[in-house]
């Protein structure tokens, strides 16, 4: 076994959890859809960083650069819709456990330098984009800031 084939071991765990969550993105409530969208945005980007790794394609971290900014932006724009921003501790936790276990690996095997630097920014983004999505906010737009009055 050589230490592609470990990445791509690792690329497959985030992968096969993603099974039930488009499963409930399919059958749930709107409310579980949209914790669902926000927990697969979350895997995609955690399967696409060991991916990278083990395939030897740099490009597939850019691409989860981007779902790691648009995944979140995603999820706000559907609360926005669905008026409701729903509370979620699987994705808090998974983001909070699983972020870590997946970047900080990768950071060792890449070393110091710009590859690096991009892996712990993706990290940074796929943390705090989950825990901001799950953090639930009642209905958006209903808040002190603006008198109760929709924008």
């Amino acid at each position: 076994m050589t230490a592609a084939d470990g990445w791509l071991l690792v690329a497959l765990v985030p992968l096969l959890a993603l099974v039930p969550v488009l499963w409930w993105i399919s059958r749930g409530a709107p409310g579980d859809r949209l914790i669902a969208q926000n927990l697969s945005s979350l895997l995609g980007g955690l399967a696409l960083l060991p991916a990278a790794q083990g395939f030897g394609r740099p490009a597939y971290v850019d691409v989860a650069l981007v779902l790691s900014v648009l995944g979140p932006t995603g999820t706000l724009i559907y609360a926005r819709f669905l008026g409701v921003l729903p509370s979620s501790r699987l994705v808090r936790r998974t983001a909070l456990l699983g972020v870590p276990a997946i970047v900080l690996p990768l950071c060792v095997a890449t070393g110091p330098g710009r590859a690096m630097g991009k892996l712990l920014l993706i990290g940074a983004l796929l943390i705090a984009g989950s825990v901001v999505t799950s953090a639930g906010g009642g209905r958006p737009g209903k808040g002190p800031a603006n008198g109760g009055r929709t924008a």
